[in-house]
């Protein structure tokens, strides 16, 4: 009989595609992760990695049992659900961008109180990760960006949530003169400031550069920070000035002021991500019924139709 456990390290193998990184993943060592994976061709009586000195790769047989793996494991988490207690209860693990993590952890934690039986873990996460730890079981709902309209095409496996739309927005500190309200927001005056952004190839980068670009760019390379909160508060102090995400801003800081952007700006959507098959498990659900309640509350650009 296959062993399930070792089925779902196959199958995070699959997505990660080395031993290493399928040990990282779900903290192992990589010598315990090819115990298991030994352990599994035995069972099948297959050999289901090719391996050299270096690499391992899936033979066919191991990528059939990799598909088989993705199904079973749904299945058995569809069971789950489907006899769970109709109360939320249990841990959900949610991953968020640092952004969003800030925005949605007040509405997350009061979800929490509300259901004793409930518990939560929320890790932050950056880059294209959320989707694979999602679709690895390692955590229940992630908060994704998307800036490209994209996401929403070609996600077997996973139910989306449409959250809201986040605009970029021109942040100054309090007492620039382009922070006056009666003051038109021209990017062209601004060209001579000094501008802070995230660094080069992030997509609230690549954003801003758009932006810049079509207002006839800057008279000198933005400095670049890691962070959005770390960039926030150098406008603060009168460092520079940025354009932002609106959604950095969602709490609020008396020592900048936050101006729209003329004409139409870059934005981006932002959704809740769970795999179909948990979807419906009550912890589940009353944590994506949370998020979407809580998006239509936050100062950002709406949800896009």
């Amino acid at each position: 009989m296959l062993d399930v456990h070792r089925l779902r390290v196959l199958l995070e193998f699959a997505g990660r595609g080395t031993i290493t990184a399928t040990a990282a993943a779900l903290g192992y060592t990589p010598s315990a992760v090819s115990q298991q994976l030994a352990a599994l061709e035995r069972e099948t009586g297959a050999a289901l990695l090719d391996r050299t000195a270096r690499t391992a790769e899936l033979t066919e047989a191991g990528q059939r049992l990799a598909a088989h793996a993705a199904e079973i494991l749904a299945r058995i988490e569809a069971a789950e659900a489907d006899l769970a207690s109709p109360e939320p209860v249990g841990r959900v693990a949610i991953s968020a961008f640092p952004t969003a993590a800030v925005a949605f952890a007040p509405t997350l934690t009061r979800t929490v109180r509300a259901h004793p039986g409930l518990s939560l873990l929320l890790r932050q996460t950056v880059g294209g990760e959320a989707l694979q730890l999602v679709r690895a079981g390692q955590v229940d709902v992630a908060i994704v960006d998307d800036w490209t309209g994209m996401l929403t095409a070609g996600q077997p496996g996973l139910r989306l949530y449409p959250l809201l739309t986040d605009s970029l927005v021109l942040v100054l500190p309090r007492g620039h003169w382009a922070a006056d309200e009666r003051t038109p927001v021209s990017l062209f005056r601004l060209r001579d400031e000094q501008w802070l952004a995230t660094p080069a190839g992030e997509a609230s980068r690549r954003a801003m550069d758009q932006v810049l670009a079509a207002a006839g760019g800057v008279a000198q390379t933005p400095s670049q920070f890691e962070g959005l909160a770390t960039i926030v508060s150098l406008v603060a102090r009168g460092i520079g000035v940025a354009i932002l995400p609106r959604l950095t801003l969602a709490g609020g800081d008396a020592r900048v002021v936050v101006r729209d952007l003329p004409g139409e700006s870059p934005a981006r959507d932002l959704y809740a991500v769970a795999r179909a098959s948990s979807a419906g498990r009550p912890a589940v659900a009353v944590i994506t019924q949370a998020l979407t309640a809580a998006a239509r509350g936050l100062p950002v650009g709406g949800r896009r139709s």
